[in-house]
């Protein structure tokens, strides 16, 4: 005797007839019902078999056959990152060498006891070889002249410093001289900019040999890169000049080889927006009018639904040399594109980031600007002081840049300066008056993070209720101040990870968080305040954007015309000559003439902003020359 079971021949989970419509299907109301049926529809569906015999091949038997099924995960389960040959030890010697050429033969204990530390749980967890990559890419972009930016939490980790994956230092402030190799971690002076930036310190000199002592180290725990007991998988996050980036990938495949070597997969699914379009339309071209809960109820059934499949604009993913990417997925063209170059995982590669290791390789327009900065002036941007008090004034006042309180780009010159240029972040800096980069860094997190600042960080500041750096403006910042009021480092830790996830917000703090915090006169507002958060930013991450933003606010200050060339080269989303080389007044009454539409359609909007920095550019006295094709011919 066989068992009789009923199945469906789904295509889809849900009805599709207004997803199929929203995307201009004429005969959406026509298609065969595909998708997946509850049961009640089932049992509804063969009615006329008699409820026992409906049930016992809808339910019974399908559940007798589903359990006869054994599980099976479509993504193998172990971990297989890519194997480098001896990277443990080369990891260990490249970060012990940087560290002795920086402090000296004899590390102070802060600095080998930080080492180890780091370099047991990565060796342990069998991440060094991660390191290794991430060392190697960038080192060969520095090499070829373009500055790497790191993403992420990778800054929290001095491991990465040493071996040059990060130019973050982790470390506590600290004085320290190249020469005679003296160090200062432990002094007065010093300890009163603990969690604060050590570039803000005033300068000295050595006071054994005379040298001036560099600067340096960001109050960043190891913690928030690889966790509690370092056994978090690292994520790596670089970011390369958008005109480096192909290298950099090219050099990937160099390394591990054009068979394994993959474009991450994405998959493109219906946004919650858009699905409200499709809802909208699909009931006003039938002329059906619902609720407005029955038109929620059909756009959260469309939202999500997968539409395209693509690729990570920087991701690639490494097979190991014994492996082949068939053996974690399928391999496809992006959306099915049979004409394209690129293969990308046929999964979406967050399924199999535990498995197989993932780079985040993106390009960036920082790093690229930079670049052409330094070839148009022939100054090095490592070479910049991050604590320039002429730069650092821009983001109070525009004085130094020959104007003052201009009425329509306001009384800072940060106009043109990453994370610090939107009319939103300078208004920031106009309630903040940042006098410092340790305030810069918490206004970057402030910036980046859900909930942090509107409603709450801002607030507090303008109340007089806190100061600019007793709020939390990145994720770190939550750790080291329940630490230093006493708290458990590990009760610390976790109040930090769920408050920058959203989950307090949604969840509220566990059982006995906010009796402990009490305990140790955390005060109120404080403990409100992680409450209201969505997300944080993380610390290492703020100041690596931070020192690349002082980098290009240096050249505007000091090389203006080196700057104004990049940024139109490189940055200027819309560029329009008709506007931009006739004069301030034709400027400002385009400027105006956008300003005043009630809703301007994106072009507009990334030429106003052009327009800002044109008007900058003639507010300093410089002007335009057209461009002379004859001329060109002739040089």
């Amino acid at each position: 005797e066989i068992s009789a079971c009923l199945v469906g021949s789904e295509m889809c989970i849900r009805d599709s007839r207004i997803i199929m419509a929203g995307r201009g299907f004429d005969d959406a109301d026509d298609q065969a019902p595909l998708y997946l049926h509850t049961t009640e529809e089932m049992l509804e569906e063969f009615s006329y078999l008699g409820s026992d015999k409906a049930e016992e091949i809808v339910i019974t038997n399908t559940n007798m056959i589903a359990d006869m099924i054994e599980t099976i995960a479509p993504v193998r389960p172990d971990k297989c990152p890519p194997v480098i040959p001896d990277s443990d030890k080369t990891l260990t010697e490249i970060c012990y060498n940087r560290a002795h050429e920086i402090y000296g033969p004899d590390l102070p204990q802060i600095v080998e006891a930080r080492l180890e530390k780091e370099l047991n749980s990565i060796i342990k967890n069998g991440f060094a070889v991660m390191y290794i990559i991430a060392q190697k890419l960038v080192w060969k972009s520095v090499e070829d002249g373009y500055l790497v930016g790191s993403r992420g939490s990778v800054g929290s980790s001095f491991v990465a410093t040493m071996a040059g994956i990060t130019e973050v230092n982790p470390l506590s402030p600290h004085y320290y001289c190249s020469k005679c190799h003296y160090v200062d971690f432990d002094s007065d002076e010093v300890k009163a900019y603990a969690g604060k930036a050590g570039i803000d310190m005033p300068d000295k000199l050595c006071p054994v040999c005379g040298e001036k002592l560099h600067k340096d180290g960001f109050d960043i725990p190891f913690e928030t890169f690889l966790g509690f007991k370092g056994d978090k998988e690292p994520d790596i996050d670089l970011n390369f000049s958008g005109e480096y980036q192909a290298n950099a990938h090219r050099y990937t495949f160099e390394l591990f080889g054009q068979t394994h070597v993959f474009r991450a997969g994405t998959i493109g699914a219906v946004a919650e927006k858009t699905a409200f379009g499709y809802v909208k339309k699909y009931l006003d071209e039938r002329g059906r009018i619902v609720s407005k809960a029955e038109e929620n109820r059909l756009a959260i059934g469309c939202t999500g639904v997968k539409r395209t499949t693509g690729q990570h604009p920087g991701g690639l993913v490494v097979v190991p040399d014994d492996k082949d990417m068939e053996d974690f997925c399928p391999v496809q063209h992006p959306a099915d594109a049979d004409d394209s170059d690129t293969i990308t995982t046929h999964f979406e590669y967050h399924s199999m980031e535990a498995n197989i290791l993932k780079l985040d390789m993106l390009g960036h327009d920082d790093p690229t600007m930079v670049r052409m900065m330094q070839d148009l002036t022939g100054v090095d941007p490592h070479e910049i002081p991050l604590d320039d008090p002429d730069t650092m004034s821009i983001f109070i006042s525009s004085k130094v840049l020959g104007y003052e309180n201009d009425p329509i780009l306001g009384p800072t010159g940060a106009v043109a300066i990453p994370e610090f240029n939107t009319r939103f972040t300078r208004q920031m800096l106009i309630d903040t008056q940042p006098k410092d980069f340790n305030t810069l860094v918490r206004l970057s997190g402030f910036s980046h993070g859900t909930d942090v600042w509107m409603g709450n960080a801002r607030e507090l500041i303008l109340s007089g209720t806190a100061s600019v750096l007793e709020t939390v403006g990145c994720r770190d910042d939550i750790m080291l101040y329940l630490i230093s009021k006493g708290l458990d480092p590990k009760m610390s830790f976790k109040i930090m990870e769920k408050v920058r996830k959203g989950k307090v917000k949604k969840g509220g703090f566990d059982e006995g968080w906010e009796e402990a915090m009490m305990e140790h006169d955390v005060p109120d507002w404080y403990i409100e305040s992680l409450a209201k958060i969505g997300y944080l930013f993380p610390k290492a991450h703020a100041v690596a954007y931070v020192m690349m933003a002082f980098r290009i606010a240096w050249f505007k200050v000091h090389r203006p015309l080196a700057f104004y060339a990049a940024f139109f080269s490189i940055r200027a989303k819309a560029f329009d000559a008709t506007f931009m080389c006739q004069g301030m007044d034709v400027c400002k009454a385009k400027m105006r003439e956008i300003e005043s539409k009630e809703k301007p359609s994106p072009v507009e909007e990334d030429i106003l902003v052009t327009l800002e920095v044109v008007y900058e550019f003639y507010l300093r006295g410089f002007t335009f020359e057209h461009m002379d094709l004859l001329s060109l011919i002739h040089i």
